[in-house]
């Protein structure tokens, strides 16, 4: 008999580099162990705020740290990441809540999946974290969306959705939720399990995160692994 399915949310800004590869690993793992996978789209300012957490790109010796360790990263998980000319102006001046809104609206939109919400998502990573393009404007919104598979249409019908109260207040509960399981900072994934939630901070968890649920963690391309 198959072992109940467990839950896993996961808590990311696009505004995060270390959140995006939490995302792809989460992604690649969503049909190889026996988990449903919530995306759970939130806002990495209010985190920081709510939480008295500091960025790392406010401490010289990290940031330093961090272009380096994303390097190593983005060449251990297999995913581009290559940081903006300025990411301090990025992540800190430009920020991602009209970014977070327009996935919020998304999600709020999408019937039957999370597909649309994982591309859109994947897309506005793209764009900061390799392209070094904007993430704030509605006309780069709309061709992350549109680079996504939705219509033209509908973009404009998600941009209008995603400055109303409604998606506004739907952001926030989801960063408040994040709150609420004492987050500081993204990736965070809450594994449910046995009707406890259990909580994991940043993209070094996996091996955490695997035993907790029953599974067994195969490295960052767990298809490459089974072969």
């Amino acid at each position: 008999m198959a072992s109940s399915r467990k839950v896993i949310e996961l808590f990311y800004d696009v505004v995060s580099p270390y959140s995006w590869l939490g995302f792809e690993v989460m992604c690649r793992y969503r049909n190889v162990w026996n988990i449903d996978l919530k995306l759970r789209p939130a806002f990495l300012g209010g985190i920081m705020q709510g939480s008295g957490n500091k960025p790392p790109g406010l401490v010289p010796n990290k940031f330093l740290y961090m272009t380096t360790d994303l390097h190593r990263l983005a060449q251990y998980f297999q995913v581009p990441i290559s940081p903006p000319a300025d990411p301090f102006e990025a992540m800190f001046e430009k920020g991602s809540l009209s970014a977070m809104r327009f996935v919020a609206a998304v999600q709020e939109r999408e019937v039957g999946g999370d597909k649309q919400v994982e591309q859109v998502s994947r897309e506005l990573w793209m764009r900061i974290w390799s392209q070094d393009k904007d993430i704030t404007q509605p006309a780069s919104l709309s061709e992350a969306a549109m680079k996504a598979g939705l219509s033209a249409s509908e973009v404009e019908e998600l941009l209008k959705l995603s400055t109303s109260k409604e998606i506004k207040d739907k952001l926030k509960r989801s960063t408040q939720e994040a709150l609420d399981h004492r987050a500081f900072g993204f990736p965070l994934a809450v594994c449910h399990v046995n009707g406890k939630a259990e909580v994991f901070f940043g993209s070094d968890r996996f091996e955490l995160i695997a035993d907790c649920i029953g599974e067994k963690w195969m490295g960052p391309q767990p298809t490459a692994a089974k072969l």
